[in-house]
């Protein structure tokens, strides 16, 4: 049977997700979890909670927890599955610094885990860690797939295949529940003869095409949202839509701040008119930790404690290379012709199959040009900053904010290089020295 490593074990509400997915799913019940953290107290509230789940699961799996960088290795020595759900400098400190430092330049966020300059130095501090990851896979289990859940996607995907030689693959949630959301919030039936199409880069890929029973549903979907007045959370995206044509797969909160338009100190009226949270990152950080007491009950001592199977993709994708079932799902990959009109050295989002083989990413072909063109403008930032932690050149840091949407639209070149270098000496040692 497998070996499954999760990587961030720390994550209890997620490692529930994933692993009791995988505890109920026969090809891989009786697997050996490692679970890997730096956190001792989050690792053993995690190996409790799975020690639970797994009782009350016909206690196939075998539990083991590996306890900070010394014993990594070990870890991860034979794994076949390695699911990534890190985050390296967690809520305190290093989001607060993502928020605050640009504050006192007057450059507000509201997510800041996948573009604009938190998502920049969130990967800064990220990648590192993750190909310390790699080069212990090259040694201990160098044909593993490495299944990465941590923000901001698109970067640390690319970082890993263009930094190591590891088999990787992103997964997000965004694409999966794109169509039904859209749909739901205008009123229109989601069932099983609803087809869709989605592509282009992680948080901004495009609903291509969608019918119902073979009928195309974009008219009556932009009839319905442009008839749509109250106040409502996917405001953003409707707009964009309207101007580009076609539905962004990520919501509003993360789309305000991915583009030039919307967060803008000039006009402090559209954060009323798109209803755009403001620091939506923080506040949920600060909930989560002040439900966690509940939350911890609920789980790590809760002895009857049971799971139904999530919609996450790792333990189908894993179930799907033990089993030679395939599995469609959207993955986030190496552009290799992939989308013809987007950069090769991109991770592109897009359609996938896996099986006993691996992965296999399917051909999309052009976006359409104006699609193509907003990716782009993304995609120029996380090349950049990809650069930059492979080579811990301080220019390309510059380069990616200078590039970046919404801190170009907002910020003077003297101010964007003066705050890079203010989140610079912020993080102290969560990053390395850059020259």
């Amino acid at each position: 049977m497998p070996k499954i490593t999760f990587m961030g074990a720390g994550s209890t509400v997620f490692a529930k997700n994933v692993l009791g997915d995988s505890m109920l799913t026969p090809a891989l019940a009786e697997s050996t979890i490692a679970l890997y953290d730096i956190d001792a107290q989050r690792l053993e509230d995690s190996r409790l909670m799975l020690e639970n789940l797994n009782r009350n699961c016909g206690n196939k799996a075998r539990i083991e927890a590996y306890l900070g960088v010394e014993n990594r290795k070990d870890a991860l020595r034979g794994a076949n599955y390695v699911v990534n759900a890190i985050q390296v400098g967690l809520y305190d400190p290093c989001t607060i610094t993502d928020f605050e430092v640009p504050k006192k330049y007057g450059l507000r966020q509201t997510i800041a885990d996948t573009l604009g300059i938190g998502g920049i130095f969130r990967a800064l501090r990220t990648i590192p860690v993750m190909l310390d990851f790699a080069r212990d896979m090259e040694e201990v289990c160098p044909d593993a797939w490495f299944l990465n859940y941590t923000n901001p996607m698109a970067m640390l995907t690319a970082a890993m295949l263009r930094g190591s030689g590891i088999k990787t693959v992103g997964l997000c949630h965004s694409v999966q529940v794109c169509a039904q959301h859209l749909l739901e919030g205008l009123n229109m039936p989601y069932d099983d003869l609803v087809q869709w199409k989605i592509a282009g880069i992680n948080h901004q890929a495009w609903l291509l095409e969608i019918t119902r029973d073979g009928k195309d549903l974009y008219p009556e979907i932009k009839a319905r949202a442009a008839a749509r007045t109250e106040k409502h959370n996917d405001m953003v995206r409707y707009e964009i839509m309207k101007r580009f044509g076609y539905y962004v797969t990520e919501s509003s909160e993360h789309n305000a701040e991915y583009m030039p338009y919307f967060i803008k100190d000039k006009y402090p009226e559209l954060i009323d008119r798109f209803n755009i949270p403001l620091d939506e990152y923080p506040r949920r950080c600060v909930n989560q930790i002040e439900k966690w007491g509940k939350m911890r009950q609920e789980l790590v001592e809760k002895h009857d404690l049971t799971h139904e199977r999530s919609k996450e993709y790792a333990s189908r994708i894993m179930e799907a290379m033990e089993t030679n079932v395939p599995y469609k799902f959207g993955g986030n990959v190496m552009n290799t012709g992939l989308i013809p009109n987007l950069p090769a050295e991109a991770a592109v989002e897009v359609p996938c199959m896996a099986d006993k083989s691996g992965v296999v990413p399917t051909y999309v072909g052009n976006l359409p040009p104006q699609c193509a063109a907003l990716n782009r403008t993304n995609i120029n930032v996380q090349l950049l900053t990809v650069e930059a932690a492979l080579t811990l050149k301080k220019d390309y840091i510059y380069q990616a904010a200078l590039l970046d949407p919404h801190t170009a639209s907002e910020l003077s070149i003297d101010d964007i290089v003066a705050l890079c270098d203010d989140l610079i000496e912020a993080h102290g040692s969560w990053l390395p020295a850059y020259h």
